[in-house]
């Protein structure tokens, strides 16, 4: 969507729901003025961060297209993405344990999403979500998306008769020095958020024993041969809603164990 468009459906939807520019404003903590340029078609020239914190005091999301070759640059991210999928896959069959439901989308109580790998243990009643990331753009938008998955994901994990005591949750990066450095530059924010590192997440994965909160990076030795031979995963989608259960929401912990030759590295 060009900016023009975006200015206008934006301005549409604000009109809708009856309320001012300074209203919006103050719902999405910018200003006015920032808000004024986006409707007048000026979008290429407002951060893209307040774009997105406009569209969501709407009740809409803003979504970004970036295209190059005429669709080969879909291709190249897919195929990566499908590549981390299947090391992750890979490796937790190798465990044992643990059952695998890749790209798992839900729609609750308004709420809509798609959540990477969802995996159930059923020895320990201990559910998984885990979330894949090639790249990182915005720091404070995949924390919130990330934790709003493993919120609702006792939900999803109800229509297969998951029933968790337990839940858990693994942000899983491409080893980047792009990621690398974005993450450097939020190290407090992402450590008090997701403590656990790739040290402890092998251990932990062989026998859940307690909570995990945990980021850690997929060193691309991973990733050999898979690009070329993966296929993107195929999307699972519920059969039905289901109402909420009182389970037991993960804390930070911060079990020590050797690390692991498969295991990703630290951040």
């Amino acid at each position: 969507m060009d900016a023009h468009r975006l200015g206008n459906a934006l301005r549409m939807l604000r009109i809708r729901s009856n309320r001012t520019q300074a209203d919006v404003a103050s719902r999405a903590g910018t200003s006015a003025t920032v808000v004024s340029r986006i409707e007048r078609g000026l979008a290429d020239t407002v951060p893209m961060r307040s774009i997105h914190a406009v569209a969501l005091a709407l009740d809409a999301w803003a979504d970004y297209s970036l295209r190059w070759r005429g669709g080969e640059l879909d291709r190249i991210v897919n195929a990566r993405h499908a590549a981390l999928h299947e090391a992750v896959a890979r490796w937790l069959r190798s465990l044992g344990g643990w059952d695998i439901a890749p790209e798992v989308s839900f729609a609750i109580y308004g709420e809509r999403g798609i959540i990477d790998v969802l995996c159930w243990h059923a020895a320990t009643s201990t559910l998984l979500v885990i979330e894949l990331k090639t790249e990182l753009v915005d720091i404070s938008e995949t924390l919130g998306t990330f934790h709003r998955k493993v919120r609702v994901a006792p939900r999803v994990a109800s229509d297969r008769g998951w029933n968790p005591v337990l839940i858990a949750g693994w942000l899983l990066l491409a080893d980047s020095r792009t990621n690398h450095r974005r993450l450097a530059d939020h190290q407090g924010v992402i450590r008090a958020a997701l403590p656990t590192d790739g040290r402890h997440v092998s251990r932990w994965l062989r026998r859940p024993d307690g909570p995990l909160m945990a980021l850690s990076f997929l060193p691309n030795s991973h990733l050999d041969g898979l690009m070329s031979t993966v296929r993107p995963t195929r999307r699972v989608r519920p059969t039905h809603r289901a109402a909420g259960r009182r389970v037991v929401q993960a804390e930070p912990a911060l079990p020590a164990s050797p690390a692991d030759p498969m295991a990703p590295n630290r951040v």
